[in-house]
């Protein structure tokens, strides 16, 4: 019988977990908003889904051999333990340990980017390659970096938080406590900020329409939706300082790792090609180092979507226990 893992995705919107096989294949999953109160209350949730995500998948908790979290922050892998995350309030919290009251099963901690990395590499964009970094936009921007087939961590753990390279200096706020970092500029929130500051300078636009004259209602898809169904021009603005930013990122990274593929993951990256993939090809072709191209970086969609998360936190449990 094939053995089963459960990978736990924390997201600052979301809490997910899934249950997957030796081969990457997701079975099930749960999801719940997340609605932070207290770190007990918030282990507790974790392990709830766990439990849903197993029952779904019709095997008991005590199949369940490991369970692997992707976590949006600083993590200690050897103590199981979140050391820091900017969007949800937790710090130093023994996860694993609070995990293993709920669920007696072991309990592993990866960085939540470096996950979609690993579930990329081996099952997704990058599988048979032999470097990849995915980066992935969400409520913030992170990235993973997978070299000759293993995480590069750095020192502390936290190599690949690309959503934190300043890209305006003395630019926008970040949570992180400095100024002008990446994912203010390329993240869905970002996108959100960026697309309503628009409006408030062009009050003729047609997004004023879409969000029913609410700012609150515009999401992280409103300039790209008004922008190919209207024909707006501050729509259509604000998708392309939206791709220019993000190819600001993505081209420090090719320059600096030079890895085979680099693919774009999370929720921004589902927008049509035409509207995000291909402007963001042209100008990474224009500006990256080098000239041969037929050794370049392929820029692509991640292919595992919003489940790579859950699926390389899993795999990090397989890994861990084999």
């Amino acid at each position: 019988m094939s053995k089963k893992y459960v990978g736990i995705d924390i997201g600052g919107t979301n809490l997910k977990a899934g249950v997957v096989d030796e081969t990457g294949t997701l079975l099930s999953a749960a999801k719940t908003p997340l609605q932070f109160t207290t770190p007990e209350a918030f282990v507790e949730t974790l392990a709830g889904l766990s439990r849903q995500a197993a029952e779904a998948a019709g095997i008991g908790a005590e199949e369940i051999c490991a369970v692997g979290m992707g976590v949006p922050g600083e993590v200690d892998t050897e103590h199981g333990t979140i050391l820091y995350t900017c969007n949800i309030p937790l710090a130093d919290l023994p996860v694993g340990a609070l995990f293993r009251r709920y669920l007696d099963v072991p309990v592993y901690l990866e960085n939540d980017a470096n996950c979609a990395a690993l579930a990329e590499y081996w099952a997704g964009a990058g599988k048979g390659c032999h470097s990849l970094i995915v980066v992935t936009l969400g409520t913030g921007v992170g990235a993973g970096i997978v070299l000759g087939g293993k995480l590069l961590r750095g020192i502390n753990g936290t190599a690949g938080e690309a959503g934190h390279m300043v890209v305006e200096p003395d630019g926008v706020p970040c949570r992180c406590g400095r100024r002008g970092c990446w994912e203010q500029y390329a993240s869905a929130n970002a996108l959100k900020r960026i697309t309503r500051e628009a409006m408030e300078r062009c009050p003729d636009s047609a997004l004023w329409v879409h969000c029913a004259g609410k700012l609150e209602q515009i999401s992280g898809r409103s300039a790209f939706q008004v922008a190919r169904e209207c024909g707006d021009e501050t729509a259509q603005v604000v998708c392309r300082s939206y791709v220019r930013y993000l190819a600001l990122g993505v081209v420090n990274l090719i320059n600096l790792f030079q890895p085979d593929v680099l693919c774009i993951g999370g929720g921004v990256s589902n927008e049509a090609d035409e509207a995000l993939l291909h402007p963001l090809q042209r100008i990474v072709q224009q500006e990256r180092f080098g000239h041969d191209p037929r050794r370049t970086a392929k820029v692509v969609k991640a292919e595992l979507g919003n489940d790579a998360g859950l699926i390389g936190a899993a795999l990090l449990g397989r890994m861990e226990t084999k």
